[in-house]
């Protein structure tokens, strides 16, 4: 690791290129570059979390770090790391001061992999407007967490009325495991009948105030064509904001999964006897890595932001973005010419 105090981009490119000659071409096998951006407060996690998903899946990781951007003179530290603390490949840590922060581009592309696809991920709040930050204009995919918003249902909705293809949330992710068991249980019924089975309404037990049962009842509703409502749940939901589900079905029969806060789940269903499996919560890790999984546009995701906030025709919106120049500083913002 070498650290570059007090520095400049084009110094922070040399050596990474001179600490890739001495380390050996470790860059070959890199299928995408992550950018991530976090406050000061937050940098350690999201550098353990960075560190796993490069473990999952071999990319350079670049953090961006906001500080201080009221200091009256701006400066950028930097660490440079091949093969260390954060991963296999390479990675940067750049911490930048006073107006360098609402220019982070100016660092940060010059650092990124030729050819290879680029995902930002804002651990902490994004801003209100993608176009705003040109760290999300030249993403291919951006990933946000509105579970860290003062108000994770208003951040919904605004993600909603920003939304364009390519952009995902952590709130969703944290109910891929419910959404998997929940698909699985109803395949068992309707496997038991010999036909489909059909949700005619749906009962989402939990913490009202949290994004992600909103966007369960969003894909609940939009799959099956039936209102999913969230009530507040008797006890403490943990990090996924969910106790149980409930589906109502056809030929007055009903489904339940209810999380045992033992990291299993208990799956009550009609003529069987209730069963156990695993549904622990998730590490931000495993968040981030199945987020990289992919890079094509999330359109269940979509459609379970169109059905939780009510807007539609997100998913036919143009993916590509117009940098729109705004500086939390001024007054003023201007569209910036291409």
């Amino acid at each position: 690791m070498t650290t570059l105090w007090d520095t400049t981009g084009s110094a922070v490119v040399k050596e990474l290129a001179a600490q890739r000659r001495t380390g050996g071409a470790v860059l070959s096998g890199v299928a995408l570059t992550l950018v991530v951006v976090a406050d000061e407060s937050r940098v350690t996690e999201a550098e353990e979390a960075a560190t796993h998903a490069a473990e999952m899946h071999p990319c350079r990781v670049l953090i961006a770090v906001r500080r201080q951007i009221d200091a009256p003179v701006p400066r950028l530290d930097a660490e440079v790391l091949i093969g260390g603390r954060l991963g296999p490949g390479e990675a940067v840590v750049m911490r930048m001061y006073g107006r360098l922060s609402l220019h982070a581009e100016s660092v940060v592309l010059p650092l990124l992999a030729a050819d290879a696809p680029v995902v930002t991920w804002w651990h902490g709040a994004p801003p209100e407007r993608m176009a705003t930050d040109a760290l999300g204009v030249f993403a291919d995919r951006r990933i946000t967490d509105s579970s860290l918003a003062d108000d994770p249902n208003a951040a919904l909705r605004l993600r909603a009325e920003d939304y364009a293809p390519g952009d995902t949330d952590l709130a969703w992710t944290r109910s891929t495991a419910w959404r998997a068991v929940l698909a699985s249980t109803l395949d068992s019924v309707s496997g038991r009948r010999g036909d489909a089975v059909q949700v005619r309404g749906g009962l989402i037990e939990g913490d009202p105030g949290n994004a992600t049962p909103e966007l369960l009842a969003g894909w609940l509703s939009s799959r099956c064509g039936c209102s999913v409502e969230i009530v507040a749940g008797s006890r403490r939901a943990g990090p996924s904001g969910v106790e149980a589900v409930t589906l109502r079905l056809d030929q007055d029969e009903e489904v339940q999964v209810r999380a045992d806060h033992r990291g299993g789940a208990i799956i009550s269903q009609p003529y069987r006897p209730d069963s156990t499996l695993a549904l622990p919560e998730r590490a931000l890790g495993d968040l981030l890595s199945e987020e990289l999984r992919r890079l094509d546009p999330d359109e269940p995701y979509s459609e379970a932001l169109e059905a939780a906030t009510g807007l539609s025709g997100l998913s036919d919106r143009d993916p590509v973005r117009e940098h729109v120049w705004f500086d939390p500083a001024g007054q003023e913002q201007e569209v910036s010419t291409p």
